[in-house]
């Protein structure tokens, strides 16, 4: 299940007709998401109201809402775009890569490219985010069905590279490399340099050690420490009443 299908409305990604062209309902969505976007960094999230929104995107009140039911979905809606995104992006940068440090430096990169318009956003954002009751934390039931697009992303990283894995290792790992993102992440929030050059740098000097660790997980001596490591986010990170099984 998608993150818009949990929510019960259309998906980020613009849909197109069946001639080719976008319809009119997306672009209206989209100029909604574009626009609550400027509004939040430019007057806070806390202070911008969805008829603000819609009055500066030029909609009604009503037809705001039902793209969106609540500011929290602007902001999911702004999570799927990114996600999306760094997804679509991230595939055509890894065609012809099978090292699998450079696939997932790659990743991380890339990411970073497709976050980097939002900086001026992001630390509203996570203000937000950071409170364990938000729907908008990374870690919250609201927000799982994203994360696992994500997941599934890292999946993909380690498929397509030539680092041998059983069945286990490869059930286990992506949740660990998506939780080595959201530590890229929070990182990048709370950078100021030009370009973001410090996460820049922290990706890449972090990316072989995790390559490294990742390669050596294959070994029985370090299994244990996997599992334990796989178990610990299953039991504390992964929100109530979500299935907490691997998908072996």
């Amino acid at each position: 299940m998608t993150s818009d299908d949990r929510r019960g409305i259309a998906p980020e990604t613009p849909g197109e007709t069946p001639g080719g062209k976008t319809s009119k309902s997306d672009q209206t969505r989209s100029l909604i998401l574009e626009t609550a976007m400027r509004l939040f960094e430019e007057r806070g999230y806390d202070k911008t109201t969805m008829r603000a929104i819609a009055a500066e995107a030029g909609v009604s009140v009503g037809n705001a809402y039902y793209h969106f039911g609540s500011k929290e979905h602007l902001i999911h809606g702004f999570y799927d775009r990114v996600t999306h995104d760094h997804i679509a992006t991230t595939r055509a940068r890894l065609v012809g890569r099978t090292d699998f440090a450079s696939r997932l430096q790659v990743t991380l990169e890339t990411w970073l490219d497709i976050a980097e318009p939002y900086h001026g956003f992001a630390v509203q954002f996570f203000r937000n985010a950071a409170d364990p009751d938000s729907p908008l934390s990374p870690f919250s039931a609201e927000s799982y069905p994203a994360r696992q697009t994500v997941v599934a992303l890292y999946r993909e990283v380690l498929a397509g590279s030539t680092l041998k894995l059983d069945a286990e290792m490869a059930a286990i790992l992506p949740e660990l490399l998506w939780l080595h993102q959201m530590g890229i992440v929070l990182f990048w929030v709370y950078d100021r340099t030009p370009d973001n050059a410090r996460s820049r740098d922290f990706v890449r000097r972090t990316t072989p050690m995790v390559a490294r660790v990742t390669t050596l997980s294959r070994y029985k001596l370090l299994r244990p420490l996997v599992r334990d490591a796989e178990k610990l986010v299953r039991d504390f990170i992964v929100p109530e009443g979500i299935d907490r099984q691997s998908p072996r």
